[in-house]
């Protein structure tokens, strides 16, 4: 059974998240622990990785489905691209930079997020699937260099 100040916490966490974080802050910063909304404080901790490591996935594919247009349709190649993949790039070096922790997880999504640029490639140009090579032409590391646009 839920007690008072449970239902309270889980009430204002439903109904005004930004009022709940700051409260929450507030009892921390007291060391209030046996105020703070453990159960929902956990959540929003462990939803925080996931979503830095789905950011991590989506900047890379688009990096990668970009550097493939730009690869097999030279003839479309512009600004709007080159400066998608400066974009994207940038924002996962700031992330590795902020968690050097993701640098094994990128390694191990690469193929599978080359996977994903592959089919959108295709749906976005037109050009078969089976266009673009089985696996990754180019590396991690060339991925996310500033300076390295394909062929």
């Amino acid at each position: 059974m839920l007690t008072e100040l449970q239902a309270n916490q889980k009430s204002l966490y439903e109904t005004d998240f930004v009022r709940w974080i700051e409260t929450t802050l507030e009892q921390l910063r007291t060391q209030n622990y046996t105020c703070v909304d453990w159960t929902n404080l956990i959540e929003e901790i462990a939803d925080m990785s996931r979503r830095e490591r789905k950011s991590l996935k989506s900047n890379l594919v688009v990096i990668l489905l970009h550097l493939l247009k730009w690869q097999y349709q030279p003839e479309c190649r512009g600004g709007s691209w080159r400066g998608s993949i400066r974009e994207h790039r940038r924002r996962i070096n700031d992330d590795l930079k902020d968690s050097p922790s993701l640098v094994p997880y990128l390694q191990e999504v690469f193929a599978e997020c080359y996977v994903n640029a592959c089919s959108q490639a295709a749906d976005e140009t037109g050009l078969a699937l089976e266009t673009f090579p089985l696996n990754c032409p180019y590396t991690p590391e060339q991925s996310l260099n500033s300076e390295y646009l394909p062929d």
